[in-house]
Formats: structure tokens, C-alpha cells, sequence
């Protein structure tokens, strides 16, 4: 059996395998497009493309394809095999640089935004050589972005790409300031952590909303949730240490950096963690990771749901984006040192984030925005709809002191002492954790904690990666040519730190006393809902800085505003019209046919003699009856709202339709038809429970 290092990137076509199959020229000019972002020569695309075929081949590779990422959220492909005929009858196996470069798929069957119409179909991928090429199946994969025929990005690679070389151009300036003019590159970096529920495929396949929505549309409450705090860190069931066993071994094979794993909070909830790459790749490996998820669980059973709110009652499901910068040497640009206060560089950066959130917290909201994550963001396990960031006491300290220009005291560092002599002493860290924050430091990096689990973390981060850029370019331009570079750089951060301390909240970001002060006192957004927020990527300034810094064109913004609140629409309408379906074909029938049951008991009680008691049954059937009207009513309701719904005028009317009227008739109805199946004899009730499904993987 191959040992974790042999199997580690054995099915990518990574630095290793190009070293060793290219000529020594060939290599360094594909080097130099890697990793300084050098124009790709033909000649080079030809050798890498025969290269590259060689290797699929000899690990059983049948075929190729571009695979991208279109507006969809998931990844698309299109498959060829590397077949050509031969003169004798037979066939040869090909691949060219042209191939390898680009491909054709429709652009007008994926989502667009009105960028394309349906007759005008030819669109293109373009291989990103910075990811790695891999083999999934029998099928050689070639990381790609996608646009349109007229050059519009109809994907999330291409805008993540820009704003990373937008990141890249502004730090670049920054550090020269600072006398570094070795570095030649600098990129952002981001390890996700993944949560994901497990359940029974059996049982999963027994419910319509888990297949056509992802989550669960009804679900009483069961006897035990997650109120032990049991399951945290739990011993992990065999059924799923074989399937965490598997899922490692396949994430491994494809170079994906799986590092943590551990049950999570909520029955039946667990998380993976990688660690951290480079930003394009680490999105690449998270949507292939969550693609791996969904099939290993297959082969065991199981299901893996994604959804950020699978069950009520529980918590839900995020994906906490560990972002961070690093210079090509290797050096973390928001790394304090030993000494924050004394490097200005690290003070620099930090600034540059701390105003980047502050100035474009709503283009971060956005950027986590679904209807499946409003259902989770400001619920007790997740951070809340309003955008702030947790420092810790001592960068809070020191910006405090640099705002009031006082002596900085220093952190204390103090022993931790656990009462045993043989348990090993050691210091305890200068902050402690925040979980309730969006923004959280932690060290050297920012956690950002509001995406949800099924998101791609591309959005999230073109937009963290395009503000930070922002403020930089805003520094450079001030700081270039000053003749005290010193004091204007001290001036600027404590100014920094004066116009945007509002963003920075060390405290509980659960408390409603909180939500009240940052939005009454403080002034922060606080956008519930993704039709509340989706419309202000449009406002002109997040226009201006996403068009400056060319991450996209305002064609390309609009697109997105479109496609967004329509994925947000059809979710619901799908959710809705689910719910239907379900109480009128299942559970109705059952309620009353247990309501006649029961009804047909009391009658036969009452023939064998009137002493015989009867009251539990007709106060069941009294009860029943009236939640049965209640189900009706309720569903009819909702149905009458969906139609109203067709007279929307435009998408934004439509959403917030969808908001203010589909989403309180789906919680009516979801309110008596769990109160129904509390009620209802459990061999009457038409499909698994929360119970069932929590606690169904042993």
C-alpha cells in the first residue's frame, strides 16, 4: 500500500512531474508565466500539452477536458478523448497546445446576465497554468477560465485572477516604499475550513427537500439535539472515520492540502481543514474538495449536504476563509513579529484592512450572500449579518496607543499554571479567540467566518483581495514622494485608525446589544437578507473600485447583480413549491389518516359501551382536525403567494416579494406541520425525522 508521501499529487501534473518530463528551457519559460505572470509562448504550450498527455496516459487517462468555473457555483466540464485517426485504421493519441490553451463550450447555456443571448452561443476557456492540471477519473483536468466572445468574464477564476494581480500591484508599491525591492511578486493566500452533515442515504432518499433543496423544509425538534455538547470534538463513529479514511486518500492523490479533521458541533456535523495555499489554487481545491465530499459519501452510504442550514434547532454549516498575504520569499505581510508596535510595515497592512472592511463591508456581505447562508448568518452557531473585525487586546492596545500617541506598555506574557506538576507549562497567548466575530485576527492571518458551506470562496475573496488593494493604492499615492516618509506614515495609520475604529469590536457579536449599537451608534451595515444587500453592488463607490482596479467591468457587475438575486429567487421558488408538494402528498394524507384512525377508535370504543374511556383520542382527533384546516390553509396560502409572485417586474421586485411575503407563508406552514408530526403516530408519518437523520450514522 502506498505510503501518505507516495500518494500525495501522484494524479497532478504538479512542479515535480514538469521538472522532470520538460526541457530545461521549456520548464523555465513556463516558470517564469507561473510565477512572474510572463506571456505564454506557443512553442513552450506544445511541449507542456505533449507532456502533459504522456503522463494522463500512462495513468490511465482516456480523455481531457477544460475545467472551469462558471456562475452556476459549481464546476463544468466537457470531456475529449485524445484520440486522432490513424492512416493504417487505427488511432493516436494527441493533444496540442492549441488544445491545451483553448476551448469552445456554449457560453449561452450558463448563466450570464443578460452578458449573452440565447442565440449567440460560442464562448471560450483559456487554461490558467498557475493550477495545476490533474486527473479525476480517466479524464486529464485543465484548470480554466471562461468569457464570453466579446471578452466578458462569465466565471469566478478570471475576476479572482484580477484581483489578485490588483492586490499584487498595490503591495508591490507599498513595500518599495519600504526599501524591498526584491520582492517581485505577492499574492494572497487562504486556507478554508470546510463543515459538512452526513446522513443515511436511505433515509436521505425518503425525503423530497433533502434531494431537490439540500436541507430539510420540516423537521419537529427532536428529544436530544445538540445540548450535551457531546458530539464537539466526539469520538468519531466508524461509519465515518472509514469515509473521513477515503475522502483523505482522494484529496491527498489530487495535491489537496487535508489537514484537520474532527466532528463538529450539531449530531452528525463534522469539518475539514487544509491548510493554506495560494488563493486561486486553494478555490480550485475547495470545489473540488466539496465535489470528492458528496461522491466518497456515496460509496458509503451516505450523503454529504452542503447546505448552510440542513436542519433547524442546529447549528448550520460555514466555511471560515483563512486569508492572509505573503510575499514570493515566503514572507507573511501580517505577521506582527515579536514587536507589533515597532513594525510599521505589519502596522501598514493591518491599517490597510481594517479600512478595507470598514469602507466596503458591504461588498464583503455581498460576497457571502444566498439564500441558503440568510438562514444561517446571525443564528447562535454562525457571526451576524453586520460586518466588524476582532483585533484582541494587544493590537488593540497598540492602536489605541498610536491613536492617543502614548507609550505602548507591551502584552505581559503569563505562565499558564494547571495545578499538576507533571502537566507542562506554557505561555499563554496574548489574545484570546472570538468565534462571534465575522473578522476575526488570529495571529497572522484574518478568519473570515461568514461564508457558508456551500459557497465558492472566490467571491468572498475577489472582493477581500479588490478593497485591500484599494486602500494600498490610497497609501502609495500618498506616501510616494513625501519628503518625511516617517511621520507621514505615522500620521496616516493613526488617521486610519481615528476615521475606521467603528469596524472594530473585540465583544460578543451574538448579543443584540450589539446589533443595536453597530447599526444606531456605529452606523455599520446590517443587510439580513441577500435582497437586501445584493442591490448595493451596484452603488457607485463599489463600482468605481471594483472597475478601477479592473476586477470587472460594470457590464460584468450588473451580470452579477442579475444572475445573484435570479439563483436567489429560484432557490426559494424551488424550497416553496417543494413544500407544497410535500404537505398536500404527504402530510395531509398522513395526518388524516391518522386523524381517521384515531377517529374510527373512539367510535369503536363508544359501540362496546359509554363507561369505556375515550378522552385522549378525541382531544388527539379535536386537535388534528384543526392542524389538518391549519396545513390547508397554510399551503394554499403559499400557493396563492407563488403565483403573485409572476407579476414581479424585474428580479429586484421579484426578491424582495420573495423576502417580505413567500418566506413568511413557508414558515407558517412549516410551523403546523411540525406541531402536526409531534402529534402524528410515528408509523403514520411519511418520512425520516430530524432524529432519524441526526443520529441515523452510527
Amino acid at each position: 500500500m502506498a505510503t501518505v508521501k507516495e500518494q500525495f499529487g501522484s494524479l497532478v501534473f504538479d512542479d515535480r512531474v514538469m521538472k522532470a518530463s520538460l526541457d530545461a528551457k521549456v520548464y523555465a519559460s513556463l516558470k517564469k508565466t507561473i510565477d512572474e505572470g510572463k506571456e505564454l509562448d506557443l512553442t513552450v504550450a506544445n511541449a507542456v500539452a505533449a507532456a502533459m498527455k504522456d503522463w494522463a496516459v500512462a495513468h490511465g487517462a482516456t480523455h481531457y477536458t477544460h475545467w472551469f468555473q462558471p456562475l452556476t457555483g459549481v464546476t463544468a466540464e466537457k470531456h475529449d478523448s485524445f484520440i486522432s485517426p490513424a492512416p493504417d485504421g487505427g488511432v493516436i493519441m494527441e493533444f496540442s497546445g492549441k488544445e491545451l490553451i483553448k476551448g469552445e463550450p456554449d457560453a449561452s447555456s450558463f448563466p450570464s446576465g443578460g452578458l449573452r443571448a440565447t442565440f449567440e452561443a460560442r464562448g471560450y476557456t483559456a487554461w490558467d497554468p498557475t493550477s495545476y492540471a490533474f486527473i479525476k477519473g480517466k479524464t486529464l483536468c485543465i484548470p480554466t477560465a471562461f468569457c464570453s466572445y466579446g471578452g466578458e468574464a462569465l466565471d469566478k477564476k478570471t475576476p479572482l485572477l484580477r484581483s489578485m494581480e490588483a492586490l499584487n500591484v498595490q503591495a508591490l508599491r507599498i513595500l518599495k516604499l519600504f526599501g524591498n525591492d526584491t520582492v517581485k511578486r505577492v499574492t494572497s493566500s487562504v486556507g478554508p475550513e470546510q463543515e459538512y452533515f452526513l446522513v443515511d442515504k436511505e433515509m436521505y432518499n425518503k425525503r423530497k427537500d433533502l434531494i431537490y433543496t439540500g436541507r430539510t423544509l420540516f423537521g419537529a425538534k427532536p428529544p436530544k439535539g445538540q445540548e450535551m455538547d457531546d458530539h464537539y470534538f466526539g469520538v468519531i463513529k466508524p461509519r465515518v472515520a472509514a469515509y473521513m479514511e477515503d475522502l483523505n486518500e482522494e484529496l491527498w492523490k489530487l495535491g489537496i492540502l487535508a489537514k484537520t479533521e474532527h466532528n463538529e458541533v450539531a449530531p452528525a456535523q463534522h469539518e475539514l481543514a487544509p491548510i493554506y495555499t495560494t488563493t486561486n489554487i486553494a478555490t480550485d481545491h475547495n470545489q473540488l474538495t466539496m465535489e470528492i465530499m458528496q461522491k466518497v459519501a456515496a460509496k458509503h452510504g451516505l450523503v454529504c449536504l452542503l447546505h448552510e442550514k440542513p436542519f433547524a434547532g442546529v447549528n448550520g454549516s460555514g466555511k471560515h476563509n483563512n486569508w492572509s498575504i505573503a510575499t514570493d520569499a515566503g514572507q507573511n505581510l501580517l505577521s506582527p513579529g515579536e514587536t507589533p508596535y515597532e513594525n510599521a510595515q505589519f502596522l501598514l497592512f493591518l491599517c490597510a484592512v481594517i479600512k478595507a472592511v470598514d469602507d466596503y463591508q458591504d461588498l464583503l456581505r455581498i460576497s457571502v450572500a444566498t439564500a441558503g447562508n440568510d438562514h444561517r448568518l446571525g443564528a447562535n452557531e454562525a457571526p451576524p449579518a453586520v460586518v466588524s473585525i476582532f483585533l484582541g487586546d494587544e493590537l488593540n492596545a497598540v492602536l489605541e496607543a498610536i491613536e492617543n500617541d502614548t507609550p505602548y506598555q507591551g502584552a505581559k506574557k503569563t505562565t499558564m499554571k494547571l495545578g499538576s506538576d507533571v502537566l507542562p507549562k506554557f505561555n499563554r497567548d496574548t489574545t484570546d479567540r472570538n468565534r462571534t466575530s465575522p473578522f476575526a485576527f488570529t495571529g497572522n492571518k484574518f478568519e473570515f467566518r461568514m461564508l457558508g458551506s456551500s459557497n465558492s470562496i472566490a467571491c468572498a475573496n475577489i472582493m477581500l483581495n479588490t478593497a485591500v488593494a484599494e486602500s494600498l493604492k490610497i497609501y502609495a499615492d500618498r506616501l510616494e514622494g513625501v519628503a518625511d516618509f516617517e511621520t507621514a506614515l505615522h500620521d496616516m495609520i493613526k488617521k486610519t485608525i481615528k476615521d475606521h475604529k467603528r469596524i472594530i469590536f473585540n465583544g460578543n457579536g451574538y448579543d443584540d446589544s450589539w446589533i443595536k449599537e453597530a447599526t444606531e451608534k456605529r452606523g455599520l451595515c446590517n443587510y439580513r437578507t441577500t435582497a437586501d444587500c445584493m442591490p448595493h453592488i451596484l452603488d457607485e463607490k463599489n463600482v468605481r473600485i471594483l472597475t478601477s482596479h479592473k476586477v470587472f467591468s460594470e457590464v460584468e457587475l450588473k451580470s452579477r447583480y442579475e444572475i445573484m438575486l435570479e439563483n436567489y429567487c429560484k432557490t426559494v421558488m424551488i424550497e416553496a413549491c417543494t413544500m407544497v408538494d410535500m404537505a398536500k402528498k404527504q402530510i395531509l394524507p398522513a395526518v388524516s389518516a391518522y386523524t381517521t384512525d384515531l377517529a374510527e377508535s373512539v367510535g369503536k370504543k363508544l359501540k362496546l359501551g359509554t363507561d369505556i374511556a375515550c378522552k385522549y383520542e378525541k382531544e388527539a382527533v379535536k386537535k388534528l382536525s384543526i392542524l389538518c384546516d391549519k396545513i390547508a390553509e397554510a399551503t394554499d396560502l403559499l400557493e396563492g403567494t407563488l403565483v403573485k409572485i409572476k407579476a414581479a417586474e424585474s428580479i429586484g421586485e421579484e426578491s424582495e416579494m420573495i423576502r417580505d411575503a413567500v418566506l413568511v407563508a413557508m414558515s407558517e406552514l412549516r410551523v403546523a406541520c411540525d406541531e402536526a408530526e409531534t402529534m402524528t403516530a410515528e408509523k403514520y408519518w411519511p418520512f425520516p425525522t430530524y432524529g432519524e437523520l441526526l443520529f441515523g450514522v452510527r
